[in-house]
Parts: C-alpha cells; sequence; structure tokens
C-alpha cells in the first residue's frame, strides 16, 4: 500500500539527521534515530524512537512513542507522511 511507498522514499531520500528503519517482522514498525541538532542542548546526542503505522494509516495517524506532536492528535491529515512527522518532532527540539 501507500506506506511501502514512503518506506523506499525514507530509505534512499533520509531526511537530515533523522534515519528510520522498517522492522524486518512487520513493515508497519519503524526504528527511528535522531542525531541531536548542532547548536541546540541536544547536539551530541543520539534519539531512539519508535514508529507504527496503525492499520488506519493514512486516515489515522502514526504512533511515535510517547511523543505529543499536533499533527499526531487534532492537526493530523492523510496528506502527511512519516517523514514530515519525523521531520516535524526534529523541528520541535529545535525549539
Amino acid at each position: 500500500c501507500c506506506f511501502l511507498q514512503e518506506t523506499q522514499r525514507l530509505l534512499s531520500e533520509p531526511a537530515p539527521g533523522i534515519s528510520a528503519s522498517p522492522s524486518e517482522e512487520n513493515m508497519r514498525y519503524f526504528n527511528v534515530m535522531i542525531l541531536g541538532p548542532t547548536q541546540s542542548p541536544y547536539e551530541g546526542g543520539v534519539f531512539k524512537l519508535e514508529l507504527f503505522l496503525p492499520e488506519e494509516y493514512p486516515m489515522a495517524p502514526p504512533k511515535l512513542g510517547r511523543i505529543c506532536l499536533d499533527i499526531l492528535k487534532d492537526k493530523w491529515s492523510p496528506a502527511l507522511q512519516i517523514r514530515t512527522v519525523l521531520l516535524s518532532h526534529y523541528a520541535e527540539t529545535l525549539e
């Protein structure tokens, strides 16, 4: 389905500072590593997250651990993609 295309894009065009790879056992489960942004309190850190795509995806948002992002709640849109979610989380660490 559509998430397989997104997975291919994540692997072929990784977002800066972010790597996401699907589990071999379950293609809806991703291991995510985010590098702490330079010139931020998180610089030099490596942060591991788990991302899971529910069966209803893209109509329902992905699950990203205990992260609270507005796009994972009331601002979710099926037009958003996994990459957008990860970049949004990365951007919030800069604030």
